[in-house]
């Protein structure tokens, strides 16, 4: 018997998610096709059609797991090509409304490196699956469906240097393009009602330069985050990454952006908590030039409450949800979900689309409730503020101040930010109290 549930899957965008997916789907179709309009292979630089990749991109605990699971022995991979290697909790230095948590190496382990070095190290990992191939500089048209539009078939594809238009048959068909997916416009087209939609205006901007250090802030830490406030709409991710740099995003809620001009950049990051971040980068070589990235408002793409949905058609990560970037869930999740997909392939039939766009919905409930929720403590932010929320806000500013104390505390916060366990795990008896001993000058 045949280990393949059908002869070709195709996966629209070559992102770090059409890359996750390729590696689930690679188990069970004879051929993965991966379309994208940029060039892809060998390509260890930004790309057009990923905007993002000159900024801080990173997984979180739960993601980096994942995607080892997906990619065995990758991480150990990525730490001998000179990536380094961090714990969340125990060499992250973070900086929540000015002060800094107290640390606690607990295993939250993950590897930094630039985006495009990410995708370089997986698309190699996917090259040596032997059963992908690449369409490089190809655009997607649409979807091809059955008569009656029930069933996806295939993919139009054109050449970006011209020709016809082509039809890629496929027995399941990935979409993986991130936010700017089509597949919402495709659905109408084709009959189905218009997806419903969700999310938070945060009039988020962020500004990244990149360093070579001749001054060290860091010590045995691996990255000094200092977290925006209510107080302070203003935020950093100042870390080490690969090739012996080191990358700084800073950023600012409700248009308060970082400027682009090197000075205006600096006296930014000067407002920051975290002293030595600027301190560090006024002495360091900049190797290029501070570069914004605007992000409007958060999105969600609710599939998971449509009553019909066309079959062999799966829509994964940014395409599905792009969450606020400065709490770096998307790409978890996006691992996680072709975990999912894997499961599912491995019970040897092809997934009902439907019900996989509500298992889709599932992964991304908590860590959109936990962030959406910490976007609304910021009072300039738009949006329903229940008593419950409000509530669970209060007790987040607690366990924020408790573990500038407690170690433990930290512990078990990075493990729900991380996405390893529940927020509900910092909720538990023994962990409230701890909270509330080490955080009663906050009251």
């Amino acid at each position: 018997m045949s280990r393949f549930v059908g002869e070709r899957a195709v996966v629209l965008g070559g992102s770090i998610t059409s890359l996750f997916a390729t590696s689930a789907l690679s188990e069970s179709y004879r051929e993965v096709v991966i379309v994208d309009r940029d060039e892809l292979l060998g390509v260890r630089e930004a790309r057009r059609g990923a905007p993002q990749a000159r900024h801080i991109n990173g997984l979180l605990a739960r993601g980096a797991r994942a995607m080892e699971e997906l990619f065995p022995e990758i991480t150990a991979q990525m730490i001998s090509a000179g990536c380094p290697q961090t714990d969340l909790s125990g060499t992250v230095r973070w900086y929540f409304n000015g002060k800094p948590l107290k640390q606690i190496r607990a295993g939250l382990t993950n590897v930094g490196a630039r985006r495009p070095i990410m995708e370089a190290h997986l698309r190699e990992r996917v090259q040596a699956l032997g059963n992908v191939t690449f369409m490089e500089r190809y655009d997607i048209t649409g979807l091809a469906t059955t008569p009656d539009r029930s069933t996806v078939t295939g993919a139009r594809v054109q050449r970006r240097d011209g020709g016809a238009e082509e039809t890629l048959e496929a027995d399941l068909v990935v979409d993986a393009t991130g936010r700017g997916s089509r597949t919402p416009l495709w659905l109408e087209a084709m009959g189905y009602p218009r997806v419903e939609e969700e999310g938070t205006k945060i009039g988020l901007g962020y500004v990244t330069r990149h360093y070579r250090l001749r001054t060290d802030p860091f010590g045995t830490d691996h990255s000094i985050i200092a977290v925006a406030n209510p107080v302070l709409p203003r935020g950093a991710i100042f870390t080490k990454t690969d090739s012996g740099l080191v990358e700084l995003t800073a950023y600012g809620l409700l248009g308060d952006h970082p400027p682009t001009d090197p000075d205006g950049f600096n006296a930014f990051v000067k407002t920051l908590a975290a002293k030595e971040i600027h301190e560090a980068i006024i002495e360091a070589e900049p190797l290029d030039d501070p570069v914004l990235f605007r992000f409007p408002t958060t999105l969600r793409r609710r599939y998971d409450r449509m009553d019909r949905f066309p079959e062999r058609l799966v829509v994964l990560g940014d395409a599905v949800c792009t969450p606020n970037p400065v709490f770096a869930q998307a790409q978890s999740l996006a691992a996680l979900q072709a975990l999912a997909l894997r499961d599912e392939l491995r019970r040897g039939v092809t997934p009902n689309s439907l019900e996989f766009t509500r298992q889709v919905g599932r992964i991304i409930d908590p860590a959109w409730d936990m962030t959406e929720g910490i976007n609304l403590s910021f009072p300039g932010v738009e949006g329903q503020r229940t008593p419950m929320l409000k509530l669970v806000q209060a007790y987040m500013y607690r366990v924020q101040v408790a573990a500038t104390r407690d170690a433990a505390v930290t512990e078990q916060f990075m493990r729900s930010a991380g996405l390893v366990d529940p927020l509900e795990a910092l909720m538990r008896p023994s962990m409230v109290l701890r909270v509330l001993r080490n955080s009663r000058a906050a009251a």
